[in-house]
């Protein structure tokens, strides 16, 4: 796996963002650069550069693939069993779309269900944050 340079580099996010950032943050990070990817994907399916929406692809592919690989299943449980469906499906989503004359809708489609997700970890990195913030500073003023 490590001879695939996208692979590599996938590894190499994941290590660094694994070590400066919180991991809610990470994920959203990690989705929105995915996020971002798609709509490079897209962009350049349009303009007739293949080669560089492929690219694209299957950068957007190895951090789902990524973020599927390492759900704590242990931890999680059904949560992180019904997270590993949805990122794979978003990947034969997108690898099914790629290159299909519906392509700008479909890569809409998975955009927007990306997006909601990120919002969703997001809000739940928020409303950590939010409460755990809370009992510090109800026991200053307590």
């Amino acid at each position: 796996m490590m001879n695939n340079p996208t692979a590599y580099m996938a590894n190499q996010a994941y290590r660094g963002t694994a070590t400066s950032v919180p991991p809610l943050k990470a994920v959203s990070m990690l989705l929105g650069g995915t996020i971002t990817l798609l709509q490079k994907s897209l962009n350049a399916q349009e303009e007739r550069r293949f080669e560089e929406a492929h690219e694209h692809l299957m950068k957007a592919t190895a951090i789902l693939r990524g973020l599927s690989h390492n759900l704590d299943f242990a931890k999680g449980g059904a949560v992180a069993e019904r997270m590993f469906q949805t990122y794979n499906a978003l990947i034969l989503a997108s690898l099914k779309a790629y290159g299909r004359p519906q392509a700008r809708e479909s890569f809409q489609r998975i955009i927007a269900g990306l997006t909601e997700l990120r919002e969703a970890w997001e809000f739940v990195d928020a409303t950590l944050r939010s409460s755990k913030a809370r009992p510090a500073d109800s026991a200053r003023t307590g």
